[in-house]
């Protein structure tokens, strides 16, 4: 099943994707509340039902797949080809840090590089949307019942502030429309295995970044896992969790993105994005 969004800035209806590729709305806001209240079941039982009234949603823009996420979750350095092009040793354990949740915009909204940015990058990553609380989780299998579904992201970076402004990484991650995620949240069970999906990403039509969940160092189950014992995941979190190689930051040459320039993006059975560079 496939849930989105669609609408003006703020002001999106969600929906549902029926077996035609129809619009159908639903009564509730796809957020954290929805996840919690078991609101999934609830939209696939009113759409095996007939329920759910057709949505015109023709010339409208896609929004992001979940409203308002508690927080964004991401793990750095987790592809192998990834690490040796930046020449980082494999972690011993998943490098994690935070986006602010006000990064998320839809898959096709403008994407603004910062102020006195001249290292804005672009990563495309398999982001995991979390439907159950996940405390202390023990098991691998445990951890993939813990998640809704999963879209494609657009881990958008800034690496001179990332990584030569001292502190932490957050700051060349937080960067207002920084994280392009969607067109829609893909249902955990039509993803039967995570760790087997292609990921690919263009700039201006040239392909910069074509791997697989297969290369990952720490797989989704490990990865929920994991964070599990450092902090409280909520229905409506997201993951980021990685990205392969080709990213500007390892490709010795290769400019950094500029205003003008189309990022296309895409994950096998995900869906694609599209979004164009400007200017803050």
């Amino acid at each position: 099943m496939k849930l989105l969004r669609v609408g003006p800035v703020g002001l999106e209806r969600p929906a549902v994707m029926d077996a035609a590729g129809d619009l159908r709305e639903i009564p509730e806001e796809i957020d954290g509340a929805f996840f919690a209240s078991g609101g999934v079941v609830r939209v696939q039982e009113a759409l095996e039902r007939g329920e759910l009234p057709l949505l015109d949603a023709g010339g409208l823009r896609i929004g992001p797949p979940v409203a308002r996420p508690g927080k964004v979750v991401c793990i750095g350095l987790n592809y192998r080809d990834h690490a040796e092009e930046t020449g980082a040793a494999p972690p011993a354990e998943p490098v994690v840090f935070m986006k602010a949740p006000n990064t998320v915009i839809g898959p096709y909204d403008e994407v603004l590089i910062p102020r006195g940015s001249v290292k804005t990058d672009w990563e495309v990553e398999l982001a995991v949307v979390i439907g159950e609380t996940a405390r202390y989780v023990e098991t691998r299998e445990e951890a993939l019942t813990r998640i809704a579904g999963y879209a494609i992201s657009n881990d958008v970076s800034e690496r001179e502030f990332q990584l030569e402004r001292g502190g932490q990484w957050d700051k060349g991650k937080s960067c207002e429309t920084f994280n392009p995620l969607g067109p829609w949240l893909v249902t955990a069970d039509e993803i039967p295995d995570p760790q087997d999906l292609g990921l690919r990403l263009r700039v201006d039509g040239e392909p910069r970044q074509n791997g697989s969940t297969k290369n990952m160092i720490f797989d989704v189950a490990e990865i929920v896992r994991y964070l599990s014992h450092f902090m409280v995941l909520e229905p409506g979190d997201v993951i980021n969790t990685g990205t392969p190689a080709g990213v500007a930051l390892g490709l010795p040459g290769t400019p950094y993105l500029r205003a003008g320039q189309v990022m296309e993006l895409e994950i096998d059975g995900l869906g694609h994005q599209r979004q164009t560079a400007g200017q803050a």
